[in-house]
């Protein structure tokens, strides 16, 4: 019996042939479907590593192959084969939808040590590092974790950034941006330009509206009210209201789904992880549920 949180025959057979392959001599490798599984089962109830059910194998097993695979990008690098065979078979939607959600860090996220590399850098592996503060902020809910999200039309995720839940959200906006990309199997160039982007106010902002209109993308972006006022005081010298379609903003909930469906992981509701890049990995393991 296949349980909720497993992978079916085939999803496991359409993820198989692209895990990495391990050429060790020694004790037989316990197999990578059970592994995975046990993966899923943690992000899915957020348990504690050691009390993971003993049909995946050693729970020392898993944390390890999953340690491992969250540090080198094996995980990241599977959810974007992942990407290239689901959108080679599914109708393509490039219309974007962005936004954040603040995550609570629980206790034992706390007291990680603090990394010796800069923020952002990029290791020898093609890995990345961690982030000096771990993406863990004070907001007024106390430390968390916010999730920078932008997705396709049907509330796929296409690129996470992870910071401090005290970060504006139109700071990281260029960086989400950056991660969004649209591969194609066979030769060619990357798409990287969505049809459309859509946002809420927070995201009104003129450096945003600048980077859009130079990359020649389309936006839905409602402007606040102080920006109202204030071009209207202007007068004829404010300038003319940005163009905005309410029926098009409508289909901005599609983030939020996104966000409700990543969120049914209490790993990813809740983050248990203390460092950014084992709590990427949880948010990879859901991403690549979703994609599959």
């Amino acid at each position: 019996m296949v349980r909720r949180h497993e992978l079916t025959d085939e999803q496991w057979q359409a993820i198989a042939a692209l895990l990495p392959v391990s050429g060790a001599a020694g004790r037989p490798r316990v197999d990578d479907r059970r592994v995975i599984n046990g993966m899923l089962f943690k992000a899915k109830t957020g348990v504690a590593w050691r009390d993971l059910p003993e049909r995946y194998g050693p729970w020392k097993t898993v944390y390890n192959r999953f340690w491992r695979w969250s540090r080198n990008g094996t995980l990241t690098l599977l959810v974007q084969q992942v990407r290239v065979i689901a959108e080679a078979i599914d109708e393509l939607d490039r219309e974007v939808s962005i936004d954040s959600s603040i995550v609570r860090a629980h206790q034992h996220a706390a007291g990680a040590r603090r990394p010796g590399r800069a923020r952002g850098a990029c290791r020898p592996d093609g890995g990345q590092t961690e982030p000096g503060d771990h993406a863990i902020g004070r907001s007024r809910g106390g430390p968390s974790t916010k999730l920078h999200l932008a997705c396709d039309g049907h509330g796929r995720p296409l690129s996470v950034v992870l910071t401090g839940g005290n970060v504006n959200d139109c700071t990281v906006f260029e960086h989400v941006m950056t991660g969004v990309s649209f591969p194609r199997p066979g030769p060619g160039r990357t798409t990287t330009r969505p049809a459309r982007v859509l946002a809420d106010k927070g995201y009104s902002s003129r450096a945003i509206r600048e980077y859009l209109r130079r990359r020649r993308i389309p936006a839905t972006i409602p402007e606040r009210r102080d920006q109202q006022a204030n071009r209207q005081r202007r007068g004829r010298t404010g300038g003319r209201p940005p163009a905005f379609d309410k029926a098009t903003y409508r289909r901005r909930n599609i983030v939020e789904r996104c966000f409700n469906q990543l969120k049914q992981f209490r790993a990813i509701a809740t983050r248990y992880d203390k460092t950014a890049l084992s709590y990427q990995g949880m948010i990879d393991l859901a991403t690549l549920t979703l994609w599959l």
